[in-house]
């Protein structure tokens, strides 16, 4: 042996490292990189699971098929465009998109635009008649915000509510009218 040489039980592994992968670090070290490889996996593996979880628990709240009135339908473009036509329907819509989108996108005439869709002011920005048919749309049938904006006005007690799932993409597509903002306006409520 020589004289930097350690004699110790795991020599043999430290050299089959070196051959092997070409590491030529002492065994505590790789050992404690091992260790701490095998920890970081564990602990992304655990917070993956979680974060699914999680994701899974929050659309299991937000798709919840609960009977009677707190239900809201889904609804399409072309639905949508048959209750503006009727005078009669008195149907009010919101738009749950964020400003940038509705910067690029616009918003359908007519929209009022929410503050946020999950911390929007019930009280002041949707009608104090609680049987108005309410419109939520966001950006796509992906986008689940108008879904959360859908069960808060729901869970405030409104009873005719229903979520337009193309969203303003799916309004765009269809080459509907669409309202073009600035970015102040984009940003306001009302």
């Amino acid at each position: 042996m020589g004289i930097n040489q350690v004699n110790t039980p795991h020599h043999k592994a430290d050299e089959l490292e070196q051959l092997l992968f070409g590491w030529n670090l002492p065994l505590w070290y790789s050992a404690r990189v091992r260790r701490q490889s095998v920890l970081a996996v564990i602990a992304l593996a655990l917070g993956f699971a979680f974060a699914t979880r999680a994701s899974a628990q929050a659309l299991h709240i937000i798709l919840d098929d609960r009977p009677g009135p707190e239900k809201f339908q889904l609804i399409h473009v072309p639905d949508l465009l048959t209750l503006m036509s009727d005078p009669s329907s008195h149907v009010q819509i919101y738009d749950a998109n964020f400003p940038d989108v509705r910067m690029q996108f616009g918003v359908i005439d007519g929209a009022h635009l929410l503050s946020s869709y999950d911390n929007f002011n019930v009280a002041k920005e949707l009608p104090p008649d609680k049987s108005t048919k309410l419109i939520f749309y966001c950006y796509d049938k992906r986008c689940m915000a108008s879904h959360f904006a859908a069960r808060r006005a729901i869970d405030a007690g409104y009873k005719n509510v229903e979520v337009m799932s193309d969203g303003i993409l799916g309004w765009y597509v269809a080459q509907q009218p669409i309202h073009r903002v600035s970015e102040a306006e984009a940003e306001s409520t009302e």
